[in-house]
């Protein structure tokens, strides 16, 4: 597992003061504002402490110590940051995308290899998840407790009941 996830991508300036427009992949804007250090590199070593976060439209709109300058700011265009998985804690039963993602799917009952995550769609209700057979094909089921029954991250696996004709391919 990464200890360090993308959690924004910096995509633009805002004003003259240094900020900089950040669009989100949490869940929300307001988590994301709560966080006080991000790190601009996967690995943790470049850290950015944030001065001010707020949601502003589509996007929030961050504040980072030691960028004053819209010359300062524009130089992070682009750029990825990242969250330490150890700044916020998940309840029991609640994943990262992005540890769900390449999990190896598996019949809890026949042992049958169905492929791997390769997407998650979050629709509102209930998350979807996608699996990329070996041949190619798509298979999709929603993340219901039903279908879902073990999530192994140290074995790289989830096991699942498909409701009845969920995966067949007629």
């Amino acid at each position: 597992m990464k200890q360090y996830l993308e959690t924004a991508k910096i995509v633009a300036t805002h004003g003259i003061r240094g900020e900089v427009r950040c669009q989100y992949y949490c869940d929300s804007a307001e988590l994301l504002c709560e966080f006080e250090e991000l790190y601009l590199d996967k690995k943790g070593e470049k850290p950015v402490e944030i001065t001010r976060a707020y949601p502003h439209k589509n996007v929030v709109i961050m504040k980072f110590e030691g960028i004053d300058t819209v010359e300062a700011a524009q130089k992070l265009v682009g750029k990825t940051l990242y969250m330490n998985r150890d700044d916020l804690e998940l309840p029991d039963g609640v994943y990262y995308i992005q540890d769900i993602i390449g999990l190896t799917v598996k019949d809890i009952d026949s042992g049958e290899v169905y492929g791997k995550i390769s997407d998650v769609y979050q629709n509102g209700a209930t998350d979807v998840y996608s699996i990329k057979k070996e041949n190619g094909a798509e298979l999709m089921f929603p993340c219901i407790d039903e279908v879902v029954k073990k999530i192994d991250l140290g074995a790289g696996e989830m096991l699942i009941k498909p409701l009845e004709g969920l995966f067949d391919e007629d």
